[in-house]
């Protein structure tokens, strides 16, 4: 057994769906609210969560959610993209690394996630995305280090349901083909079509915050439901009055099965 299956092996322990509370978003959007003081928020996240996604720089401040034994994995974004920016209305994915994987791992990273977007509208861009992608899973593969594979199409947030089908579908098979271990991205209403063209995990993401709790139960529910081995919450998995209640609930439906009124009821949510 390798350095890259056993710690594949700790983030699905015993065969269970992975859930993954993602903090990365200073990186792209500076403070947002939750997470304002990254070193409180990280302490809210309760100790059923599998990992948490972190920026390179965040994971010295926040050491106390990974150092002490059955703590979340640590998984640490290596490369920044435009594509996240928002707030600045770009969109061209416009990709560059962040940190060196040696000096990740180094910082206390037990996986790496490397983003890629293409179609976006330069063959040149999309190559280089390509290219850096690759050498960054290069980097982790010879330290035994898995990589988070992340597909994110640029103007995500004007594709119609039938174009974000279509590129996660393509995106994610491109990624495994490319050598991710599993990959990170959008649920689709063809989300088993997504699952079935690709050979290795796929999780589903939390993306916008859903107006309601249960609704984002629902979604984990679906992204199971399609064949994804868990799902990466941010926004949903913090943005709530009881961050930790919401995440043991959100637990519960993705690792037991457990239907989402049933699970918002045994921990009390409230909206």
């Amino acid at each position: 057994m390798t350095g890259r299956d056993i710690r594949l092996n700790k983030l699905f322990s015993g065969g269970e769906n992975a859930v993954v509370v993602a903090v990365d978003h200073g990186e792209f959007d500076g403070p947002i609210p939750g997470m304002v003081d990254l070193r409180e928020t990280v302490r809210q996240i309760d100790p059923c969560v599998d990992a948490i996604l972190i920026s390179p720089g965040m994971l010295a401040h926040c050491g106390h959610a990974f150092a002490y034994k059955g703590a979340p994995l640590a998984i640490v974004r290596v490369n920044w993209s435009s594509v996240y920016a928002f707030h600045w209305n770009y969109n061209d994915a416009e990709t560059v690394q962040a940190v060196d994987v040696a000096d990740a791992i180094a910082s206390g990273a037990d996986l790496v996630l490397v983003s890629l977007t293409l179609k976006t509208g330069s063959e040149a861009r999309d190559a280089a995305n390509v290219e850096l992608f690759c050498r960054l899973a290069s980097q982790a593969k010879h330290l035994g280090v898995p990589v988070v594979g992340e597909f994110f199409p640029a103007h995500s947030q004007s594709l119609t349901k039938e174009q974000m089908h279509d590129q996660v579908l393509r995106g994610c098979r491109i990624l495994a083909e490319l050598g991710a271990d599993l990959i990170k991205t959008f649920y689709t209403y063809k989300f088993d079509e997504v699952t079935a063209g690709c050979p290795v995990p796929v999780l589903g993401l939390g993306a916008e915050k859903t107006p309601k709790q249960i609704q984002a139960l629902e979604l984990a529910q679906r992204i199971v439901d399609g064949g994804g081995r868990g799902v990466v919450f941010g926004r949903n998995a913090i943005q709530v009055p009881d961050p930790a209640a919401f995440q043991r609930a959100l637990c519960d439906v993705v690792k037991k099965g457990k239907a989402p009124a049933e699970a918002a009821r045994d921990h009390g949510l409230t909206d």
